[in-house]
């Protein structure tokens, strides 16, 4: 689980961000100001299978490690 507060994904600053071993998808939350969740969006469903970890990185992108896959992700903005 990871709360984003970097600068390199501006749309998703204050969300909190868990990654589902079960399901296989990100699941990024939004929070009010009472940090009760308002909204839950999931993010590549059909690409991961078994999402160990979440972090932000120190350079401000989002990194996922899926364990079946063997496979360590850069989460990046789209063009």
């Amino acid at each position: 689980m990871a709360f984003y507060d970097g600068d390199k994904l501006p749309g998703w600053r204050g969300s909190l961000f868990n990654g589902s071993l079960k399901f296989g998808y990100i699941a990024r939350l939004e929070l009010d100001d009472n940090n009760k969740v308002i909204n839950e969006e999931r993010l590549l469903e059909a690409r991961l299978q078994r999402v160990r970890d979440i972090r932000q990185g120190p350079d401000g992108y989002l990194y996922v490690l899926d364990e079946a896959q063997g496979r360590l992700y850069r989460i990046e903005p789209a063009d």
